[in-house]
Order: C-alpha cells, then structure tokens, then sequence
C-alpha cells in the first residue's frame, strides 16, 4: 500500500482557500473590510515569505467564527463552495487525485487551513481523510481555542504521524509515500516523505526541488 499526501492552497487549489474565505467574509459584510482586507493581505504575505507567526494568525481567523453560531457559518460556507471553490476545482487536479484514489493509495489532505475550511473541500476532491489545523467546538460556536498543534511546518510531520498511529499504522507501513506541495512551508513534510513533488512551486521551493532532483509539475498554468 503507498501513502499518498496533498497540500491543499496552490497545490490542489489555484488559490488560497483561507485568504480568499477572508476576501468571501468582506464581501458578505462579515466583516469590516478595509481592517480585515489589510490584515488579511498581511498574512498572505508573511506566509509567502516564511515569516508567518501562526498563532497570530490563527487568532485572526477565529475571530469572525466565534461571533456567528455554527448554522449561520455552514450557510456561508455553501455560498464559499458554490461561488469560489467549485470554479476552481480544476480538471487537472482532480485527475491526479483520482489516479491515485483508483490505484488504492491511502490518500489525505494535509493543510494549515483549518478545517471548518477544508474539510467540504477535500470532499469536493473525493479525499475522504483531513489533517488540519483544528479549532474548539462547544455548544454550536467556536471558542477560540486550537484544539490540537497547528498543521503547520513541523506540525505537519507530527499531525501526521499522530493520524497514522490512530490508525495502527508509521511511515514503515507504505511501500511508499509522496507529498505534493508548492511551498517552502512545507519542506519538513517533503524531506520525510520517500517521494517529495513540487507542484506549482513557489520560488524557494522551485530551487530547492531543482538542486535536489525533485520532481517539479505544473498543474495550473
């Protein structure tokens, strides 16, 4: 049996599913939009250069989802599946995935988007297992809270193996495993895997995929 690992935002997505959530809750009036629009732009930016503090982030995340019960978000993130997600669940993408869907891989998503975001979407692409950040559920509402260590960097590795062991399995498991990402984020994940692929590469992960003989595909063109 092979492993098989997707990052989600410029990897599967052509775009970032978190930021552009944040751009979907300025435009419904969620939010205050020249605030959240600065902040949010921010972020991404810090993101793209590995300068992220992903705590603070994640704090800005939440806070729109504390203030509306669980109802209200779920209606919101229908309207986010139809009218920005659906249009960019791209043909390639879902072929690469289905390849290895059919060939009997275990496959997951494994993303620092958390997974209030993620989770419809990884469905949309026909992957039934999730590894994602995580935020504290009680009683319909977020409480601001991460319930377990972000799914980011390092924590990727460690969520991961925590999601094999609950399962009886580790990386000696799989005759062999990959992980397909664009970002320099996630070279943690890339090193531990038997099969790294660069996919749609930002520029610091296109170097280091090139001096390392990786594979480097480009799915969005």
């Amino acid at each position: 049996m092979n492993l098989t690992l997707f990052d989600l935002d410029h990897t599967l997505l052509p775009i970032d599913s978190d930021y552009e959530w944040g751009q979907f809750l300025v435009r419904t009036g969620i939010v205050d939009a020249e605030e959240y629009r600065i902040a949010n732009d921010r972020f991404y930016e810090q993101y793209n250069d590995g300068t992220l503090d992903i705590f603070e982030f994640l704090r800005f995340v939440l806070r729109p989802l504390m203030q509306l019960p669980r109802a209200q978000l779920d209606a919101l993130h229908a309207r986010y599946m139809q009218e920005v997600i659906a249009p960019n669940l791209r043909p390639e993408a879902l072929d690469l995935v289905r390849r290895h869907l059919d060939a009997g891989d275990l496959c997951a998503v494994v993303t620092a988007t958390n997974s209030f975001i993620t989770r419809p979407i990884a469905r949309a692409f026909g992957i039934a297992e999730l590894i994602a950040t995580e935020f504290d559920e009680r009683d319909g509402r977020f409480t601001g809270e991460i319930s377990l260590a972000p799914c980011f960097k390092d924590g990727k590795i460690a969520r991961t193996e925590a999601w094999l062991e609950a399962r009886g399995l580790d990386w000696s498991s799989f005759d062999d495993s990959t992980f397909y990402s664009d970002s320099a984020n996630d070279l943690p994940l890339l090193q531990r895997v038997r099969r790294p692929v660069a996919v749609n590469p930002s520029g610091r992960l296109r170097a280091h995929a090139l001096a390392e003989g990786w594979p480097v595909i480009e799915l969005f063109r």
